[in-house]
């Protein structure tokens, strides 16, 4: 487990400062500052000793004039880009996923991307009163091979590929490679597209709700889930199972309101809700009793779990899940409390807020999800 840009950077500059063959790198936002430079003179590094290094980032995440100038300084120096859906050609949906594999040895999965800890992701001039609190972890073992083969599979899906190479790529990709299991943790990587993973990680959040006996610790910086997923916090939290929402609050206005339209219903039922302010919250993780755990891109919102690319890894390990907890833990101890009651008397003006706000989200997401919804 890497918690936060002071763990994950110098684990990745490190990897690809020792590689020797090939990196991939996979990256929502890689942006213009002192971090995101160390890590692009490390790529860089690596292509003039002979290394295959290929990069891709979002173009919308990134920004069109960054996504050039990323093209222009990466080609100077070796370095092969492409950027994911420029001028939105293909639709509405982003590449939203935080990967890297280098020397097909050394994974990294999480949430964090290419951007300095302290300062904002909306505006670099903007500090942050503390790091981003976010998380990735590091592998190794029998996963990474299939951690490489999709991002492979994504440099080549980004190309120049007849119907017929395409069509072939598909099917490789549904082929499913046992790992070994007896290593020191299982995991899996779960995906979602809008192809061959449409639910994937809904359905294995749902998996682990549904086998939850004791506790449920679930974190996001954006809140604002389809009925089955709400479905599945309420009906755990009503067997007894003692379920905790961690949510980032005060980086968007309209998505607080979303997101709090949604936690009188939720707090009915049981679910515990703390708000998260000390700094901005980036991370999308979980943990499900002691043996379950979660890290990766996905948000509980509608564009992860129904339009965007993404990745996260599911850890069935004790230890892991024991570590990971305990820095959930530390995050609800630094957050907020939302009261049971807190949303019994507001104003007519709040809640009339309340409601336009989620009346908007769900007019959006019905016409960016036709064909895509539960």
């Amino acid at each position: 487990m890497l918690h936060n840009g002071a763990a994950f950077f110098p684990a990745l500059i490190a990897a690809i400062d020792a590689a020797r063959v090939e990196i991939y790198l996979e990256t929502y936002i890689f942006a213009a500052d002192a971090t995101a430079d160390s890590v692009q003179q490390a790529l860089t590094r690596a292509a003039q000793r002979g290394v295959t290094v290929r990069v891709i980032t979002d173009w919308l995440g990134s920004g069109r004039v960054r996504s050039l100038s990323l093209q222009q300084e990466f080609e100077a120096s070796g370095v092969m880009y492409r950027a994911f859906n420029p001028w939105f050609r293909r639709g509405v949906a982003r590449m939203h996923r935080k990967m890297c594999v280098v020397d097909r040895h050394i994974s990294f999965v999480g949430g964090l991307n290419i951007i300095d800890d302290m300062v904002s992701d909306d505006d670099l001039r903007l500090p942050l009163p503390a790091p981003r609190w976010d998380f990735a972890v590091s592998i190794s073992g029998p996963l990474v091979a299939t951690i490489h083969l999709e991002l492979e599979a994504q440099w080549l899906r980004l190309g120049e590929m007849k119907l017929l190479a395409r069509l072939q790529q598909f099917k490789r990709s549904r082929i499913r490679r046992p790992g070994d299991a007896h290593g020191p943790a299982l995991a899996g990587l779960v995906l979602r597209d809008n192809l061959r993973n449409r639910r994937t990680i809904q359905r294995a959040y749902l998996q682990a709700l549904g086998h939850a006996r004791q506790s449920a610790l679930l974190t996001s910086p954006y809140f604002a889930p389809g009925r089955k997923l709400r479905r599945g916090l309420e009906e755990a939290a009503r067997r007894g199972v003692e379920v905790t929402l961690l949510l980032g609050v005060g980086h968007y206005r309209l998505q607080d309101a979303v997101s709090q339209s949604y936690y009188p219903k939720l707090m009915k039922a049981g679910v515990k809700i703390v708000e998260y302010r000390k700094t901005t919250l980036h991370a999308k993780v979980a943990v499900v009793d002691e043996h379950w755990a979660t890290v990766g891109s996905s948000n509980f919102d509608g564009l992860s779990l129904l339009v965007n690319q993404e990745a996260n890894v599911v850890i069935r390990d004790a230890d892991f899940s024991r570590a990971l907890r305990q820095q959930i833990e530390i995050g609800i101890a630094d957050g907020d409390a939302v009261a049971v009651d807190a949303f019994d008397n507001l104003s007519w003006q709040a809640r009339a807020w309340h409601g336009t706000a989620f009346f908007l989200y769900r007019l959006l997401m019905r016409v960016i999800t036709i064909g895509n919804r539960e």
